[in-house]
């Protein structure tokens, strides 16, 4: 199997108040949407938004058991001075504030959110992983 992610698909409890999130709130634009799942071009991945009864249901899991789980997205930028205007638009935009931006003991910069589903995302400066003029990363 090649390393690389694909897609990243989220189970969400109401696919247009998720939908809305990120497209009105974050400014995303769908690549392709319909009443059953909506789709972003990231990069060289997709990122889904699907149904959390259907999603457990495609995998043949018990929705009432799934939760956000011990896990991050994360979306970096390409200087410091973005980390915090990102993440003032999603909690402005719905979103739950867990740790606001801050020096990261890493080295960089960096703060956390909740989308409307408990989602954790990481808006972070990273100055070891330069990011290409599309958008991808390298790690060095």
């Amino acid at each position: 199997m090649e390393q690389r992610v694909s897609a990243v698909t989220l189970g969400v409890r109401d696919l247009e108040l998720s939908k809305s999130f990120y497209v009105d709130g974050l400014g995303w634009k769908p690549a392709f949407a319909d009443k059953d799942v909506v789709f972003f071009q990231t990069g060289g991945m997709v990122f889904a938004l699907y149904g959390r009864n259907d999603l457990a249901q495609d995998f043949h899991g018990d929705p009432a058991t799934l939760g956000p789980g011990a896990f991050a997205l994360a979306h970096n930028v390409r200087a410091k001075n973005e980390v915090d205007p990102l993440f003032k638009r999603a909690v402005a935009a719905g979103a739950t504030a867990l740790k606001p931006p801050q020096e990261a003991f890493w080295g960089g910069y960096s703060g956390y959110f909740a989308d409307p589903d408990g989602f954790a995302w990481e808006i972070a400066w990273n100055p070891n992983w330069p990011i290409a003029s599309d958008g991808t990363i390298q790690f060095r």
